[in-house]
């Protein structure tokens, strides 16, 4: 153990051997977090402390494996490991020992993010069940009981205070359902824990002397919900040590409160900070990059990383006319490093918004290297994307029973699989299409075989189709401006919240828009054939290239790195309830992920929300140095990140982004931890 700790620097060394009390270690990118707090366990028990009165909390079974490895190696003797968990694993092993004290058996069963759709979806069909699962989500982990939340919907008028108190009740049905049938959900892992806790002192003052020393792994990540629980577990001691950056939060849009790592020292007394500030991953010039953008946001501990790799190359910009000359210019230059002898493995490129990644793959299949998307679907095989493709298909080719099928529910028209099997049944024997059978039976014979409802479906279906078609013919340019207003995919998707869906969607109309543009004497069925030939890319051997959202590269780290889409609007993402600060710890993410060389890229243009437009360097780049540059301020705006609000139901919270909806300002809200998105309209300032 001692040659273990003589490998230290002071502050790991100090970090290390400081056991008792409240410790707040704040680990910059590339300081050695994991060796320290891994080093810290082992020390913990080479002193003499049993492995069974030690917990160390963390976020994912990877790390949480890794730190148990690499733990257990510099321990030589141990009758039993240590506890490391995930949160949520912990939850789970509190529960099976004490859930029925909550008079629940502890053969429950945990049930997915599918499983409760299906279960929600059984109560109200025509409910949309994403909209419903988050705001139960937000219920549990807010401590809202059913009750509480049927209590404060009636509060609420009008049609939000309808909505609100269908959900409340959809929310009552739902968690009588789950004990009647002895299940849980994943947010009741870590509610039920903290209701144990708070409602039984004893188990509370047991549990806490159980675990005298409680080491938490990236604490800037943790939730309001999470942060009490660890409260209740030191409720008989103050021996808590987490670990973690401020700079590196960046799941606010989740529910991670970055006020836990920031008032640590305010909410457990004689806490001591030790900062770990060398850098043993990327160069100076890297780093200063990646110092000076941090260094503009106000909500953060003062710390500011020092290479100790030592001097390397300048950060690059390059500025493109377009997406198609960022993405090829880019290939070129990793062709170039790969030419050098560097290996793919080692070459990363970086996005903020997964929409990006479309011009990348075209450019990276050009020029013929291989590359993978880490945690993403290619562009083209995305869900809303294949959706809008199978429109076309229907639109030039109404033979295509396989795109009919695919689209007839997008958006939802109230046809079941059983009428559409009827319906396909008939086609058939008929030696039909489906979509031509639809077009030669009147309603009374199509009502025959489904119902009348379902044949006015179908009728307004093909009517809808047949319109489109007749635009084709007529204009291509007219047919893709009219497309979104027939078929209403993005309103969609936009009703539904689900904005990433809705950048893909603008990204596509974008991309359509600029094909008939510039091919105005091709069809429409070559554009279909071009995407069909891009997106068939041959299967990889070997090492390639990473592709991935800076959200996805959190923790890894490469020799070279590009992030591309430095433009306001893209990265910093803009509007839709954005916190600029989260925006700003996004790019020292993704700055701090490069050892060797950082390469940055902007456009003049580019398929913005489903039009080209022109784009502004991101701010970003000025206030990192990289280029010259004024600081850039939001004006306008009724409100501001910071501001006190309050709302009708969910009380006094701080908003955290700002974002512009018609004439309306939408404002992401932090309630006790939780984030909402809500119109200005229905808060007002404290």
């Amino acid at each position: 153990m001692k040659k273990i700790i003589s490998e230290l620097n002071a502050a790991q060394k100090k970090a290390v051997e400081t056991i008792d009390g409240p410790v707040l270690i704040l680990a910059g990118a590339g300081t050695g977090k994991t060796k320290t707090i891994t080093t810290r366990l082992a020390y913990l028990i080479s002193i003499g402390i049993d492995p069974a009165n030690t917990l160390t909390l963390t976020f994912t079974n990877k790390s949480a494996a890794e730190m148990r490895e690499r733990a257990l190696l510099m321990i030589q003797e141990s009758i039993y490991p240590p506890k490391l968990f995930t949160f949520h694993k912990f939850g789970l092993y509190f529960l099976k020992f004490h859930i029925d004290k909550l008079g629940r058996k502890n053969s429950f069963i945990i049930i997915d993010t599918d499983d409760k759709k299906k279960i929600l979806k059984q109560f109200d069909p025509k409910t949309t069940i994403k909209q419903v699962a988050n705001e139960i989500s937000h219920f549990k982990n807010s401590l809202i009981t059913p009750s509480i939340a049927i209590e404060k919907a009636r509060n609420i008028e009008g049609e939000n205070g309808k909505k609100y108190k269908e959900i409340a009740q959809i929310y009552e049905r739902y968690e009588t359902y789950l004990n009647a049938n002895n299940l849980v959900d994943f947010d009741d892992l870590l509610a039920l824990t903290y209701r144990l806790l708070d409602q039984n002192d004893e188990l509370c003052k047991e549990t806490s002397l159980q675990y005298q020393y409680i080491m938490v792994d990236e604490y800037q990540d943790t939730n309001e919900l999470q942060y009490k629980i660890l409260q209740k577990l030191c409720s008989t001691h103050n021996n808590l040590c987490v670990v973690g950056d401020d700079d590196q939060s960046i799941y606010g849009w989740r529910g991670a409160n970055i006020k836990n790592i920031l008032e640590f020292a305010n909410n457990f007394d004689n806490t001591q900070t030790i900062k770990l500030e060398n850098n043993y991953r990327s160069t100076k010039q890297i780093l200063n990059a990646a110092n000076e953008l941090i260094s503009h946001n106000r909500s953060r501990h003062e710390k500011s990383l020092k290479s100790i790799v030592g001097d390397g190359k300048d950060v690059e910009f390059a500025e493109f006319n377009n997406e198609s000359e960022e993405s090829l210019g880019i290939a070129k230059n990793i062709k170039k490093l790969i030419n050098a002898g560097v290996r793919p493995k080692e070459i990363c490129v970086l996005f903020r918004i997964n929409a990006l990644s479309r011009s990348l793959e075209e450019g990276f299949t050009k020029e013929k290297i291989p590359f993978r998307l880490v945690d993403s679907i290619r562009f083209y095989e995305r869900m809303e994307i294949k959706d809008i493709i199978s429109y076309l298909r229907i639109i030039t080719n109404p033979f295509d029973d396989f795109s009919f099928k695919r689209i007839i529910n997008k958006p939802k028209r109230g046809i079941g699989k059983a009428t559409l099997d009827k319906l396909e049944m008939v086609a058939q024997q008929n030696n039909k299409p489906i979509f031509t059978l639809i077009e030669e039976l009147d309603n009374n014979r199509l009502s025959e075989i489904v119902s009348k409802k379902s044949a006015e479906s179908f009728k307004s279906f093909v009517s809808n189709i047949n319109t489109l078609k007749e635009k084709l013919n007529s204009s291509q340019y007219a047919f893709v401006e009219e497309f979104e207003n027939i078929v209403g995919l993005r309103k969609m998707f936009l009703d539904s919240d689900e904005i990433e869906r809705v950048l893909n969607v603008d990204e596509f109309y974008g991309l359509l828009r600029d094909f008939v543009k510039q091919n105005p004497h091709e069809s429409i069925e070559s554009f279909l054939h071009d995407i069909a030939l891009s997106s068939e890319v041959d299967a990889i051997d070997g090492e390639s290239i990473s592709m991935m959202s800076i959200h996805a590269a959190k923790g890894l780290e490469f020799e070279y790195v590009f992030v591309i889409g430095l433009e306001d609007g893209y990265f910093p993402l803009l509007g839709d309830g954005n916190d600029i600060e989260e925006e700003r710890r996004l790019g020292y993410v993704a700055f701090t992920r490069a050892k060797k060389e950082l390469s940055l890229s902007c456009v003049k243009s580019r398929f913005f929300r489903g039009k080209r437009d022109n784009m502004i360097k991101s701010r970003f780049l000025s206030e990192s140095g990289v280029i010259k540059g004024s600081l850039k301020l939001d004006v306008g705006q009724p409100y501001k990140s910071g501001d006190l609000v309050k709302h009708k139901i969910f009380g006094m919270g701080r908003v955290t982004g700002v974002s512009k909806v018609g004439k309306e300002f939408k404002l992401a809200i932090n309630f006790g931890g939780s984030i909402r998105e809500i119109l200005a309209s229905f808060v007002e300032r404290i």
